[in-house]
Formats: C-alpha cells, structure tokens, sequence
C-alpha cells in the first residue's frame, strides 16, 4: 500500500478480487467483521458506504426540521398535486 495523501490510497485488488482497507481506515469508519456495506458505481467509480441499522438512523438527530402545521400543509399540497395528475 501506498499513501499518496492522508485520505487517498493505492491499493491492489486481491487474488480472488478482494479489496482490503487497512486496519486504520477500517477503525476510523468504525467497519466490524460480517457488517453489510453499500457499494454505489458511478462512472468509472466505485463508491464504498458503511451501512447503518435502522436502530443507528432513528438515534441521530434528523437533519432538517419542519413544523407539525408547514408537514400538514405539505400534505395536503402534496395530495392536491397527486389528485390532478392522475385526473388527467
């Protein structure tokens, strides 16, 4: 392996086509052994995510609010929208 900087490496695939973090890249994401991932292809990329439980994303804080009237009114707009289209 080699380091070209400090968020980028080289690695090589593995005989049977493996890809291997290191040791340090795996602790700093927090990757255990048997844990799923996600792989994204974009382009000519190959895009690794940790997958978090559903447990892990109800615990974090949501990231955007709104309040209970402006979720109402998004509803209903929403709603409104959806009748016409499937009126025509």
């Amino acid at each position: 392996m080699m380091t070209a900087s400090s968020d980028t490496m080289i690695l090589k695939i593995g005989s049977k086509g493996e890809i291997f973090p290191p040791k340090e890249v795996r602790e700093k994401l927090g990757l255990l052994p048997g844990q799923p991932i996600i792989i994204y292809l974009h382009k000519d990329q190959l895009i690794v995510r940790k997958l978090h439980s559903i447990e892990h994303i109800l615990q974090s804080p949501p990231k955007v609010k709104i309040s209970y009237h402006a979720w109402k009114q998004f509803k209903e707009d929403l709603s409104e929208e959806y009748t016409h289209e499937n009126s025509d």
